[in-house]
């Protein structure tokens, strides 16, 4: 292990807490006791020994096939001048007591005491914390403002907090990493300057690398993969350290589009070398496993997780999809009861609540509780796009609706809520929306199976058979090889169409799956049928059609009789097919 990377850890830890960023240093503190005690405890070198030859780097690797290229415009690391670094090193102790009580006030919640303990004080970090305790004073204000317009259709999507420019102004110059993170902040809370604030991030990464929540900042900036990829070359950090891949794999997560090269991260993070005691990072692989549909490795992954602390909140709400979607209920049930107990008042403890009242199908209750968790959190994406699952269950559409745009307000890139809308319309027949909401949906997650399936179904409810088509046709590129669902439906769209050679074409995909697979008769008896109809009407393969007749009549399902009725037609072809063969051969 670096032995410069654990300080970095270490002096995260106390600068983040300082300022009351207790988020970012738990974040630091956790991934510093996840290394291995001897590396973050080496023994003393001897006088001539170098670090480089005692300690392995924690650089991992590239797993990707080609590291990405630095930009020429990339920041560059920096440190603050002797002379910089002595004057706030004299203001900080001279104002050693107003910028404890500061944090103390901070910590117990009265962020307008903060302010008024440092309104004389003059080092950079008194400025930070009383910029970021007017910030957390306005936007509490802000966020009680928009709870009282709680169902009115006058509350605006968000809490806004008119403030912001103000506080902007006076970090507008600022070349502190610290104050360069709340002018990222700020930015990111204001129309039209995302990119501005994805700037101030990377500067602010720049000054102090170490500060998580710059990461996480810039992380919630990046719309989709594409713009990660741009970025990852302009930051000041080569592509293969520790906290750069750390940031990739996280907002991988975050745009629930996680790949193989992610998962590989994880694997590699967690060796021996660099944090192979992290739960973070655990959890990181547990939520990738889980996007990527891996349900089985993810709940092992968060089973090992629990076993080695049975306390941790954090994903539990991911863990508890994961034995929702398994129909786990035994498993759920008890996760419940014990995380009930441990803290009702945590949202993602509201969520296992009504996951598992969903799972019994008692939907109201389960609204109650995924409500719950928006009133404790209103950016909670997950609740507000399960809870308009649940009102579509109980086939209130216009509930549903009101919660997938909140989901949305929250955050446009969440595929599922945008999904859910179209669900929402479709209940209501109102399959032109409905295919709006799922082109954002399918623009976000391009190779779901199920978002080109609900566009093809809206597509043949509005009669528009040749789009149907089209979205069944990019279904089954990254569908599953041995489905048979959409094959049957392009059959039948194609029959509608009355296109039969194309329709007898996925007749026969569906045939030949169902043998490969040893699946019952029954699966693929009309579909038999239809490819030998078809041969007996253009004369084509009659000994294919036998073949797939015989395999009928010998069963015991519903469609015996027609199969023996065309088996005998086709009997009937072949004998009629003998003599003129025989005379073509005289």
């Amino acid at each position: 292990m670096d032995v410069q990377m654990v300080e970095g850890l270490r002096t995260s830890i106390t600068e983040c807490s300082e300022r009351g960023l207790y988020v970012a240093s738990k974040w630091s503190s956790e991934l510093l006791l996840s290394v291995p005690f001897a590396k973050r405890h080496p023994p003393p070198q001897s006088p001539g020994a170098s670090s480089s030859q005692t300690e392995p780097s924690l650089v991992p690797t590239q797993v990707s096939d080609v590291a990405p290229t630095r930009h020429p415009h990339a920041p560059v690391l920096q440190t603050q001048p002797e002379d910089v670094r002595a004057r706030e090193a004299n203001f900080e102790n001279t104002e050693a007591d107003l910028l404890f009580s500061a944090r103390t006030f901070i910590e117990t919640r009265d962020p307008m005491r903060a302010i008024h303990v440092l309104h004389a004080c003059k080092s950079a970090k008194a400025h930070f914390l009383s910029l970021y305790s007017q910030f957390i004073a306005t936007e509490n204000r802000a966020l009680r403002s928009w709870h009282k317009l709680d169902n009115n259709r006058h509350q605006p999507s968000y809490p806004i907090n008119p403030t912001v420019e103000n506080l902007l102004t006076r970090v507008v110059n600022a070349t502190d990493p610290w104050l360069l993170y709340l002018k990222a902040l700020f930015l990111s809370r204001l129309p039209g300057r995302r990119d501005e604030a994805i700037e101030s991030a990377i500067l602010s990464i720049a000054g102090f690398p170490w500060n998580w929540a710059t990461w996480m900042l810039l992380s919630s900036c990046i719309e989709d993969g594409e713009e990660l990829s741009a970025i990852l070359p302009l930051l000041p950090l080569p592509a293969t350290h520790p906290l750069v891949q750390l940031f990739q794999i996280k907002t991988m997560n975050e745009l629930q589009i996680p790949s193989d090269n992610e998962l590989s991260l994880c694997e590699q993070l967690l060796s021996p070398n660099f944090f192979p005691g992290s739960l973070w990072v655990m959890s990181l692989r547990a939520c990738a496993l889980y996007y990527s549909h891996d349900f089985k490795l993810a709940q092992a992954q968060f089973e090992r997780i629990l076993a080695i602390d049975p306390y941790r909140i954090e994903d539990i709400d991911i863990y508890s999809n994961i034995l929702y979607v398994t129909d786990s209920r035994l498993k759920l049930s008890r996760l419940a009861n014990d995380f009930l107990a441990l803290d009702r008042d945590r949202p993602e403890v509201c969520v296992l609540v009504g996951n598992l009242y969903s799972l019994r199908a008692e939907h109201e209750k389960s609204v109650k509780y995924f409500r719950r968790a928006t009133q404790l959190d209103r950016t909670y994406l997950s609740a507000w796009t399960l809870m308009g699952h649940e009102y579509v269950e109980m086939k209130n559409s216009h509930a549903a609706i009101e919660s997938y745009r909140r989901a949305i307000d929250v955050n446009r890139k969440d595929y599922r809520a945008w999904y859910g809308l179209g669900q929402a319309y479709e209940l209501l027949n109102m399959h032109q929306y409905a295919l709006h909401y799922y082109h954002h949906a399918t623009a976000l997650r391009p190779y779901d199976v199920r978002l080109w399936q609900a566009q093809g179904m809206c597509y043949e409810e509005m009669g528009k058979l040749r789009e149907a088509v089209e979205c069944f046709k990019r279904a089954l590129i990254t569908a599953d090889p041995h489905e048979i669902t959409i094959n049957l439906k392009l059959a039948n769209l194609y029959d509608a169409m009355q296109d039969e050679a194309e329709s007898v074409a996925y007749h026969r995909r569906v045939v030949e799956v169902c043998q490969a697979n040893g699946r019952p008769v029954q699966d693929f008896a009309k579909s038999s049928i239809k490819v030998a109809e078809y041969q007996l009407s253009a004369v084509g393969d009659l000994l294919l059609a036998t073949d797939y007749l015989t395999t009928v009549a010998a069963s015991n399902v519903e469609e015996v009789g027609r199969a023996a009725e065309v088996l005998k037609a086709v009997g009937a072809a072949m004998r009629g097919r003998a003599p003129a063969a025989g005379k073509a051969t005289e």
